[in-house]
């Protein structure tokens, strides 16, 4: 038996006590991802306890998402502090539609959250952010996020930065000020859904550029804005959603000057730069025309509502302040101080790393099984672009009856036919294990033969 938790130093109830020993040995590399643990009986009889104490530990061991049991294999060290989702849909067994980061026990989430909300009451108490703060966040923050944001960001600085309950809150506010209903605002020809449900909200219409595996076609970008006078373009640049393209510096450039050209607004959407930062923001040729958009829900995790916005002037940033504060008021100043607390101690980047890590970990994974099927991806992204057979219309909804959930092409394209492709969410999945099993049963969707059966 490899690991005897050491828990006669510790205090409180056993089975607590050998959960403690567990989290500390995994935080200290003692434990390591995947591991396998002893079974109940064995521990139970090492450690010189009943039976029902070990079993009380691993249940809470479960819970806390530290150690996952497998059926007939065992209990192991779990791979992620991610907990099995309770309220997936029928028929979803495994979810793959949500383009999340995943959770690597390295990343130490839970010890962290817990360890940064003590250090902010420790400073200021937590009853202080529960009251109204300044929209976008207060000075001292923002400059901390400014701070932050400059090896990226040269121009960034806190009059010219705003804090908000996520990119979508700035995507929609952002074409609210930028547009009115019936206005042209460009895209590349698919892009992320959030964009075309707020330009739907607001009765702005999207047209969709041309692109190819590198991206968006800068000459394909002139000829638009020559024909249709948008009033702004947004770009993914980095990691691009659903294709995972990242422009090259060629390109960035080349756009920039078009933008400059055409006198219109970028609106950069930097969800996944934190995740491939040897790709700069296409706002360094251009600061003065582009509104830069970096949130932590791709790199961190979606549920701090945090991101932040970049504007082209002191002047955009009042506007969009004002803008902010007539439709969600604030982002939610408990998450932000948790945010700022973890960027300044160098946390946050930590964080990233680890998650980082864990995305070249699944490409890889998902490289070696889909060996011979054509997909677009690149090493720390969180997804990858699926071509599916064109004779196979239905490979989604197969996927679906099988209990595996992705997104087919139609939800990403702005206009024309959609492509016979879809996009994976490897961080979505729980672990790696899980994430295998994901990717055998698409595997079996996509070697399955087209249905030759007769409608009678």
């Amino acid at each position: 038996m490899d690991w005897i938790p050491t828990i006669s130093e510790l205090s409180g109830p056993r089975y607590q006590r050998i959960v403690e020993a567990m989290e500390a040995d995994i935080a200290a590399g003692r434990l390591a991802r995947g591991q396998q643990l002893p079974t109940q009986r064995a521990l139970a009889k090492a450690l010189g306890i009943d039976l029902t104490t070990v079993t009380r530990a691993y249940t809470e061991a479960r819970r806390r998402g530290i150690m996952e049991a497998r059926v007939g294999q065992g209990s192991f060290v779990s791979e992620t502090s991610a907990r099995r989702a309770v309220d997936l849909p029928h028929p979803v067994a495994i979810d793959l539609s949500m383009n999340v980061p995943p959770h690597p026990l390295e990343a130490q989430l839970d010890e962290r959250i817990i360890a940064g909300m003590e250090a902010i009451r420790a400073q200021s108490g937590l009853t202080a952010y529960l009251n109204y703060q300044p929209p976008g966040g207060s000075t001292h923050e923002r400059e901390v996020a400014a701070r932050w944001m400059r090896s990226r960001v040269p121009h960034a600085q806190a009059d010219r930065l705003l804090i908000f309950p996520g990119a979508q809150t700035i995507l929609f506010n952002l074409l609210a000020h930028l547009a009115r209903p019936g206005d042209v605002v460009l895209t590349e020809a698919l892009t992320f859904p959030g964009i075309k449900a707020a330009a739907a909200r607001l009765g702005v219409k999207l047209v969709g550029v041309p692109m190819d595996d590198g991206g968006i076609l800068p000459d394909a970008l002139a000829k638009a804005c020559r024909v249709h006078r948008a009033k702004a373009v947004y770009l993914i640049p980095t990691l691009h959603n659903p294709t995972t393209a990242t422009l090259s510096a060629e390109r960035r450039s080349a756009i920039a000057k078009i933008i400059r050209d055409a006198d219109t607004t970028l609106i950069e959407d930097d969800a996944y730069g934190l995740l491939d930062r040897s790709a700069s923001p296409i706002a360094g040729f251009i600061p003065e025309r582009t509104y830069l958009a970096t949130t932590l829900s791709k790199c961190i995790a979606p549920a701090l509502r945090v991101a932040y916005l970049v504007t082209p002037d002191s002047g955009a940033q009042r506007d969009m302040r004002t803008s902010l504060q007539a439709t969600v008021q604030m982002p939610a100043p408990l998450m932000v101080a948790l945010v700022t607390h973890w960027i300044e101690s160098g946390i946050a980047d930590r964080i990233i790393s680890a998650i980082r890590s864990e995305a070249v970990g699944r490409q890889q994974l998902a490289q070696r099984t889909l060996k011979g099927f054509q997909f677009l991806a690149k090493p720390a992204a969180h997804h990858l672009w699926l071509r599916l057979p064109e004779d196979r219309p239905d490979v989604a909804a197969h996927l679906l009856r099988n209990g595996l959930a992705v997104v087919a092409g139609e939800a990403f394209t702005v206009d024309g036919t959609p492509p016979h492709a879809a996009r994976v969410s490897l961080g979505a999945a729980r672990n790696r294990s899980e994430l295998t099993e994901a990717l055998r049963i698409l595997i079996g969707a996509l070697q399955k033969p087209a249905d030759t059966r007769q409608i009678v």
